[in-house]
């Protein structure tokens, strides 16, 4: 049992958030703001809670929670496999449609352009309706769209179908970490949390695979969208199979008879909005952090072995296999002991041992160095995102723990979109001198100096930031929830108590603003 002490409460203010933040990250014991059952708050600071056996972890879960983990991480897996096949073929795409590896990674731009507003758009869907069908029809249309890349014939419908590609897959994330994560019991979800995101290196292993198995002839690419529309479509219909998440039902019917008003729901995204904005600048400036971190140090890394390098494509789908594998593994032990050891320490100290991995990942010349390297390299950089799923939805307001999360993330995504072109427009108009003195693009030199900024970047970043490491949210309502019984009695009021409706009204604002 963790020891707790009276601590001052969590100021607001950017300033006092800044000195508080920095202040704590150098205390082992965690403030953390408390809740009791007669809605009195108070702040204490707790000792962490030991490491603790994952495997005792991990069977806390009950079956339940388990499906919807499981489906969660599906659905993200799948994102990412859909992602990914495009951005670890770009030299067969530019083949194929005769244009620069620069001209194809536009489609990326274009694609994390329209993310955010897909996450917007079906994160406040999830929040409003539930976690199941905006789920169910992102995957499918996402699928479908896979499908209609295929037959673009013409490079310009190639760009407009990848952009509405962005926009549906957009929505995949907040709901999914929020279906996941929602019913995760409070000291498993450290460990949860780093299996969930690294369902997106999963994805990305994924698509290597069928790239290796596929081979490298210009065609060849059109077998992996099809193995990625498949896996879309039938993550969907696996979804249609199973029932709302528990714990969105549990709070939507909880106490009175409630019911989901548009005009409530609005309100409360709107009084959210002007409580949370300071929260909201920040997440969107760590996700842009991390979105950068991300793109620059993977999307061009297959592109990096085959031109740098001058590797086969086997050769280079294998290292990239690798490299993934590493991240999995980061990802899930640094998500776990982001538990006892915080979630700010522990992306800073993966952000800085990632820091310190870059001449090694990209100076050796031969498959096994260059393996090793990027396996380790991209066990800290997942790492540092394995913490990042329960972290923000730690710092989320509560009622809005499927929107928030995928709106952030996904507004670090649209600004970071560039990434992988700005990469590539670098690296193919520097050239370096290669193994056997022969004359290629600097892709290696241009990742390793971006990649080194971000990480300190994020480690500044994180290092005045906040955290909300233990917070309980699982018995906050939806947002928009009206108590029934409520505006029933409102509704009844005679004339002769216009100023207790008025109280009334101003009470019923009062439980909207507690709830949002």
């Amino acid at each position: 049992m963790s020891s707790a002490f009276k601590a001052e409460a969590v100021v607001r203010g950017t300033i006092p958030t800044i000195k508080q933040s920095w202040a704590d990250l150098f205390r082992w014991r965690q403030r953390v703001t408390i809740t009791n059952e007669y809605g009195e708050i108070a702040t204490e600071w707790q000792s962490p809670e030991p490491l603790q056996n994952p495997i005792k972890l991990l069977m806390q879960l009950s079956a339940r929670d388990w499906l919807f983990f499981i489906v969660g991480f599906l659905a993200w897996t799948a994102d990412a496999f859909d992602f990914h096949a495009l951005s670890i073929q770009t030299v067969k795409l530019a083949a194929y449609y005769d244009t620069s590896k620069t001209n194809i990674t536009t489609a990326i731009t274009l694609t994390l352009l329209l993310r955010s507003v897909g996450a917007a758009m079906f994160g406040l869907a999830g929040d409003r309706f539930g976690r199941k069908w905006p789920m169910v029809v992102n995957m499918i249309v996402l699928g479908l769209l896979q499908i209609a890349t295929i037959y673009s014939s013409t490079f310009q419908q190639f760009l407009a179908v990848r952009s509405l590609f962005g926009l549906f897959m957009g929505g995949v994330y907040g709901n999914a970490i929020a279906m996941a994560l929602e019913n995760c019991p409070v000291n498993a979800r450290g460990l949860m949390s780093g299996i969930l995101q690294q369902g997106y290196s999963f994805g990305y292993v994924l698509a290597a695979c069928a790239n290796l198995g596929v081979g490298g002839s210009t065609e060849s690419w059109k077998t992996v969208f099809w193995i990625a529309a498949g896996f879309s479509i039938a993550v969907g219909l696996v979804r249609i199979l199973f029932p709302e998440s528990q714990q969105f039902l549990a709070a939507k019917h909880s106490g009175k008879p409630q019911k989901v008003t548009p005009a409530a729901f609005w309100r409360s995204t709107r009084l959210m909005l002007a409580q949370e904005w300071r929260m909201c600048i920040y997440c969107i400036i760590l996700m842009t952090w991390f979105n950068y971190y991300s793109h620059t140090s993977q999307d061009s890394y297959t592109t990096f072995l085959l031109t740098q390098k001058s590797f086969p494509n086997s050769a280079a789908s294998r290292g990239s296999i690798i490299m993934k594998a590493g991240a999995c593994v980061g990802g899930t032990i640094i998500g776990y002991l982001s538990q006892p050891l915080g979630r700010r320490r522990a992306i800073i100290c993966a952000a800085l041992l990632s820091a310190a991995l870059i001449p090694a990942w990209i100076l050796p010349t031969t498959e096994p160095a260059l393996s090793a390297s990027g396996f380790f390299m991209q066990f800290f950089v997942q790492g540092a995102w394995g913490v990042i799923p329960i972290h923000l939805n730690e710092l989320s307001p509560p009622a809005f723990r499927a929107s928030f999360p995928g709106i952030t993330y996904q507004l670090g995504n649209m600004i970071s979109s560039p990434s992988a072109q700005i990469v590539n427009a670098i690296a193919e108009s520097h050239l370096i001198t290669g193994a056997g003195g022969k004359r290629v693009e600097a892709y290696g030199p241009t990742m390793g100096v971006a990649t080194a900024i971000i990480a300190l970047g994020i480690v500044g970043t994180v290092a005045v930031g906040p955290e909300r490491r233990g917070r309980r949210f699982e018995c906050v309502g939806p947002a928009g929830v009206v108590d029934v019984e409520s505006i029933g009695e409102k509704k009844s009021g005679d004339d002769d108590n216009v100023e207790a409706g008025s109280d009334g009204e101003k009470k019923l604002e009062e439980v909207r603003v507690e709830r949002a």
